[in-house]
């Protein structure tokens, strides 16, 4: 009895407490009338508590979530099928199914009538916000009598997942010497005899191979030039995720770590359309997913990945060896050091591909948060170790982010200053 008496809404509460009242005032004044109608005030809504806990439901609940993986910006619904088995109280059902608040706000309904074995579908939409591996449910449904005196709550059916991968830019062109188009894209190319490769030739800097000097190229232009091997695009690229959470600033959608995020993901299906083999690492070099091409992963895998990224706790770049394993790389970074950086740098060879989106996270940070150093010198260090970088901030759209990273190869292959920094 106590159980069902836990269940009285403030209305039941009340006319409980106002029927106890009036008990007493009827044994004070010996008015047996009144007694009579104390006696209804407390019995009905003990009554009805009984009645509403007591009540066999029988639900049972199966959602569907359609699409089960979706973008940020784009919609998806959910359908759930009720079936009942049991006895429905008059009141009815109020449903509410859990919904995490970056998909949207909790649906209601109201069910009157539930006939026996026959389902009753119920649907809403959802507009994630927030990318993210969520869990709709558990379905609860609150019983309630016909007077509104009790209310109990049931749990039907279990929860389900909803992947809500980053928003995806459309990205167009590839970075310059790539190996995908025709001609020369502007860097320096020898054609040689029959069977030898094509090269790009650059001014000699203090370090370079003796051996690797250019003779015919050096007695043409009147310079010390060095031969650069060019390894084939399609020979496989790693793109780093920075994803340090004292990297970043900003919270939520328009944090800094989502942009980078979107960015990422929409730079790795990008290659992915061209049939690039691509390796997804983040800032420790390990790989979150890698392969994407005709080794059996695919783009699925790398959205899966970047839905589920939390952010880490170090506080620095923290690579023991090359995170590309050799292959050319793109690194898309949040707030870094010079010292950390050169972490990165001196893992990574001269003579192979080397591009960075160097975040000016100072853009993203609210006025309650500190802001970054300038990313501007590290930004010469990166160029000067013959890297691409491009800086970016809250304001650039990701699609020019990606076009001026494609021409500062341009200008690392024909100037043989080591880079550009935008």
């Amino acid at each position: 009895m106590r159980g069902a008496l836990s269940g009285l809404t403030t209305r039941g509460r009340c006319l409980l407490a106002a029927g106890i009242a009036a008990a007493l005032c009827a044994l004070v004044l010996n008015e047996r009338d009144l007694l009579r109608v104390a006696f209804f005030a407390v019995a009905l809504p003990v009554l009805a508590a009984a009645m509403a806990a007591g009540a066999r439901v029988g639900l049972v609940a199966l959602r569907h979530v359609t699409p089960e993986r979706v973008h940020v910006g784009n919609s998806a619904e959910v359908r759930v099928e009720l079936r009942s088995s049991g006895r429905i109280p008059a009141g009815g059902l109020l449903l509410e199914d859990g919904v995490p608040y970056a998909l949207g706000s909790r649906p209601r309904f109201v069910v009157e009538r539930m006939p026996r074995k026959t389902s009753v579908g119920l649907r809403y939409p959802l507009q994630p916000v927030l990318r993210g591996v969520h869990q709709l449910g558990p379905l609860r449904a609150r019983i309630t009598d016909p007077f509104g005196l009790a209310e109990f709550e049931r749990e039907l059916g279990g929860t389900s997942r909803l992947i809500v991968a980053p928003k995806i830019v459309g990205l167009s062109g590839l970075p310059v010497g790539a190996g995908l188009g025709t001609g020369d894209d502007g860097a320096i190319r020898l054609r040689t005899g029959q069977g030898e490769d094509d090269a790009i030739v650059r001014q000699y800097r203090h370090g370079d191979d003796m051996r690797k000097v250019h003779w015919r190229s050096t007695a043409r232009r009147d310079e010390l030039m060095v031969r650069v091997e060019e390894r084939p695009w399609r020979g496989g690229i790693a793109v780093l995720l920075d994803a340090r959470e004292s990297a970043h600033r900003g919270s939520g959608p328009g944090s800094s770590l989502e942009w980078a995020v979107s960015l990422t993901a929409s730079i790795c299906l990008h290659l992915h359309r061209y049939g690039q083999h691509v390796r997804l690492t983040t800032e420790d070099g390990n790989a979150l997913a890698g392969g994407l091409s005709d080794g059996g992963h695919s783009d699925t895998e790398v959205l899966d990945a970047l839905a589920a990224l939390r952010p880490s706790h170090r506080r620095d770049l923290a690579c023991s060896g090359d995170p590309a394993s050799g292959r050319e790389l793109i690194a898309v970074l949040g707030a870094t050091t010079p010292s950390a950086v050169q972490e990165l740098i001196k893992y990574r060879q001269r003579s192979v591909r080397s591009l960075a989106v160097l975040m000016d996270v100072k853009s993203w940070a609210s006025s309650s948060e500190e802001g970054a150093a300038d990313p501007a010198e590290v930004a010469r260090l990166l160029t000067s170790a013959g890297w691409g970088v491009m800086v970016a901030d809250a304001r650039t759209p990701m699609t020019t982010v990606w076009t001026q990273l494609c021409h500062s190869v341009v200008d690392r292959m024909v100037t043989g200053q080591g880079g550009a920094a935008w």
